[in-house]
């Protein structure tokens, strides 16, 4: 741009030459009384198309300039958002890809021939940075000044696109359920296992891309069936009281302190034979004998483990023992039919069979059991609990358009807890102390949310392994690759699918507006950040009935959902994650969206949008979206 202003310049000053000799000349032909009006008219009309042709030709010039100038700019952006495309960057193989979008770009703005321009160029080169720079010139030939002189004006401008990493915050919702325990086609490893080097690697990657005075801050939300966020949350924002379905003793305990086993018996190794033989008995005096070999089994039992685990309502230790029962040689039967007696023998070949049963100081066989919900205070809620949540109050939402937030309190991404409205705090969750009234352990029975007295043993969601609790979730950061990848490598599967608990605190802990305002706003109106959530799961929703979720255990809490909605429970869940994604994009959040070793689904795109989802199949499939997601997430702008 500046060469083509210095031609413009020159242009004024031959312009000015020229008028000055005209004005020279008309000066001395005023004052020669000689001539006439006519050749008077005739000598002015020169300067006159000087001043008028040096107008036209200059504004054609001006207006080719910057023309020019879009042109360049354009095709230098779109040669560098191309290169942001390309994973690994190899300049004699994707230097004609970058060339050809950049060139698209160029000719888009700045047609051959426009404006009777001739011998127009651009050129473009990668520097060292990555960034994009670029050189266009152009001729445009003289209407008027031609007759002065000058047959054409020179123009030139340049051009440099680059692509920066502002103030950055990155937040990672990630899908830790137990299928990422399982291993993908074609990978040797789990898939969490990949996961952990892919995010890794994305943080090396990251560091080595921002300026030196540029901050990027990470975040993470390991989710399943509920997230760990416990320790982020200050005590006025916890329930003092909250109801649990629990149990309370009735009736007299039983000395001898056992319930009853924890689970059948049943044989985890080992086989277990009968052979039969037969034999004639001769009838003898009227009488016939059959004689029983005597049995050679032997049996042994060994202890393999004892667990204990405090208990409350009422208060004690529960107490599991594990055994393993060894039964091996021969048990034998008799059985006479007519005048055939029958011998069958039962052969134990190390037969083993494991079982388990639970003591408990304050109970017994006999008692009763009153399956309620108890008042838990939550004092002591930070050392108590698991460190994972119920959510805030909510209701069954029918119209996903029209969601009354003054009652869906917990989908209020930004409101804060307040001390005096139970209704606005969270509830830590006690999974010990919850019994599925009345599910047995054997899968019968039904949900009731009636009080029910009996001595059955109800399903405990936190002992049969439905109650998973992840690791704990991290706010926004400044991190060391040495505790980043720490953290990274203390995640762990176990869990279900619940998408929804996952955005919904990633958003929580990404939004400048919400619980950690005073954190993550802007550090000043010129200084603005860029924010980015990363979903990553690899698989559809799968929710259970049985799990004591973030909203309790459904069937008895109804809190969104119960067993005669309209909705699934699966259908609930992933509407209610549709309508947070959306919500979280309208802070002017960025989401990407990975599914790995599974489909995509619309629910998944429709978050995401356009060009900001990706389905990775293996290691290499996820190592290269995270890549190109790294790419993107930077600042393409125009050099100056």
């Amino acid at each position: 741009m500046m060469g083509a202003r210095i031609e413009l310049a020159e242009e004024r000053l031959r312009l000015a030459r020229c008028l000055g000799g005209s004005a020279k000349l008309l000066k001395d032909v005023s004052t020669d009384t000689s001539g006439n009006a006519l050749s008077i008219f005739a000598i002015a009309i020169v300067p006159m198309l000087a001043l008028v042709g040096s107008s036209i030709d200059m504004g054609r010039a001006y207006l080719v300039e910057s023309r020019l100038q879009q042109a360049c700019d354009a095709g230098v952006l779109g040669a560098r958002k191309e290169l942001g495309t390309i994973t690994s960057f190899d300049p004699a193989t994707d230097g004609g890809q970058i060339a050809t979008k950049g060139n698209r770009f160029f000719n888009a703005n700045f047609a051959d021939g426009i404006y009777s321009s001739i011998d127009r160029t651009f050129d473009m080169a990668i520097e060292d940075d990555n960034s994009i720079s670029g050189n266009a010139s152009v001729i445009l030939p003289t209407s008027v000044m031609q007759f002065f002189g000058r047959d054409e004006i020179s123009i030139a401008v340049k051009c440099r696109a680059e692509l920066t990493i502002p103030n950055t915050d990155i937040m990672m919702a990630l899908d830790v359920t137990g299928s990422m325990a399982e291993t993908n086609p074609g990978d040797s490893s789990s898939k969490i296992s990949v996961l952990k080097s892919v995010v890794k690697s994305f943080f090396t990657t990251m560091e080595n891309s921002k300026q030196p005075s540029s901050r990027i801050r990470y975040g993470f939300v390991p989710y399943s069936t509920n997230v760990r966020v416990g320790p982020l949350l200050k005590d006025e924002w916890v329930v003092s009281s909250w109801n649990y379905p629990s149990r309370t003793l009735i009736g007299t305990n039983n000395t001898s302190g056992t319930h009853g086993y924890y689970s059948a018996v049943s044989p985890v190794s080992g086989s277990n034979a009968t052979a039969q033989s037969t034999f004639a008995a001769t009838l003898s005096a009227g009488s016939y004998t059959c004689t029983k070999p005597a049995d050679t089994v032997t049996t042994s039992t060994t202890l393999l483990s004892t667990t204990s685990q405090a208990v409350t309502e009422p208060s004690g230790t529960r107490t599991t023992y594990t055994y393993n029962r060894t039964r091996n040689g021969k048990a034998y039967s008799v059985s006479v039919s007519g005048s055939t007696c029958t011998l069958s023998t039962t052969t134990f070949s190390n037969y083993v069979d494991t079982f388990k049963y639970i003591t408990e100081p304050s109970l017994g066989t006999g008692s009763s059991w009153l399956y309620k919900d108890v008042t838990l205070g939550m004092s002591n809620w930070r050392t108590a609990s698991n460190g994972c949540i119920e959510e805030r109050s909510t209701y069954e939402i029918s119209d996903y358009d029209n969601v009354d937030l003054s009652r869906a309190i917990d989908l209020d991404i930004d409101r804060v807890p307040s001390a005096s409205n139970a209704d606005t705090q969270w509830r830590p969750m006690y999974p010990n102390v919850i019994y599925e009234r009345s599910r047995l352990w054997n899968g019968t029975g039904t949900f009731t949310t009636a009080t029910v007295s009996t001595n059955n043993e109800f399903l405990s969601p936190g002992v049969a392994g439905f109650a998973a609790c992840p690791t704990v979730a991290k706010k926004l950061q400044v991190w060391t690759q040495a505790s980043y990848d720490a953290y990274i490598d203390s995640l762990v599967a176990a869990g279900s699918t619940y998408h929804d608990i996952g955005m919904l605190w990633a958003a929580r802990l990404l939004s400048p507006t919400g619980i950690f305002a005073s954190e993550n706003a802007d550090t000043s109106a010129k200084q603005k950040t860029s924010r980015h959530l990363i979903f990553l799961t690899d698989g559809q929703t799968s929710s259970l009935d049985i799990s004591y979720s973030s909203y309790g255990v459904e069937p008895l809490s109804q809190r969104r959902w119960s067993p005669s909605s309209s909705r699934t429970l699966t259908q609930t869940i992933e509407s209610r994650f549709s309508w947070i994604c959306e919500a979280t994009k309208k802070k002017n959040i960025t989401v990407w969206f990975v599914a790995f070793g599974t489909d995509l689904n619309p629910i998944m795109t429709n978050c995401a949008g356009p060009g900001h989802y990706f389905s990775a199949g293996n290691s290499a499939e996820l190592q290269d979206a995270f890549e190109q997601i790294a790419k993107s997430i930077g600042d393409l702008r125009l050099a100056t």
